[in-house]
This record gives structure tokens, C-alpha cells and sequence, in this order.
């Protein structure tokens, strides 16, 4: 065991239910940014949540899907695309819905 999780385990036993409770939640909502298969890089895309090894983000795939299109029109439409890929841009989108949400809504007030 590390260093690190020698100390945690130790605070561990320290804390209130409470302070376990909001250990917990931060935990959660640390992890939930590091879904496999999406990930967010400076300056690729504005930064938004993109599928791994392409330029497509989620916040792009959830719109599609709102708007009608099928999985297997989205793998069509996106070759680079796998099933595996939309399965977690789907898990991102869950554990991440106001974010994406807001991505959408800002990307459709863009005037082309």
C-alpha cells in the first residue's frame, strides 16, 4: 500500500459519518471526469469531452442521438467511431449531464 493511501486509511478512521459522506462525493465526482474512452484535452475541441483516439465530442453524439439518430447511423456517419465508444460517451453523458447539456445549448446558438 502507498504512502498516500496509508494516510487515507488512517483519516478514514477519524471522520464522521458526514465527512465520509462528503469524501465520498467528491470521490464520485473526480472519477466521473475520467470515464474510459472520453477525455478532454486543452485545446482540441474547446476542450470538450471527446471520444479517445478522434476529434468527436460527446456533447456532438448526444445531440445526434436527441435528434433522432440511431446508433448504427452514428457508426456510420463515423467511421472512426466503435459500438464501445458510444456505450461511454453515453456513461460520460450520464455522470456529466449539465455539462453536456450546456455544450449542446452553446453550440446551437453559434450562428453559422
Amino acid at each position: 500500500m502507498t504512502s498516500a493511501l496509508q494516510k487515507a486509511e488512517v483519516l478514514l478512521q477519524e471522520m464522521s459519518i458526514g465527512e465520509k459522506a462528503q469524501l465520498a462525493k467528491w470521490l464520485t465526482d473526480d472519477l466521473s471526469y475520467r470515464l474510459p474512452g472520453v477525455e478532454k484535452t486543452t485545446g482540441v475541441c474547446g476542450g470538450s469531452a471527446c471520444i479517445v483516439r478522434t476529434r468527436i465530442p460527446v456533447w456532438l453524439l448526444v445531440e445526434a442521438l436527441h435528434s433522432g439518430a440511431s446508433e448504427a447511423q452514428l457508426l456510420l456517419s463515423y467511421p472512426s467511431l466503435r459500438a464501445e465508444d458510444l456505450t461511454n460517451a453515453w456513461a460520460y453523458y450520464r455522470a456529466n449531464k449539465v455539462e453536456i447539456d450546456g455544450e449542446i445549448v452553446e453550440n446551437e446558438s453559434i450562428e453559422v
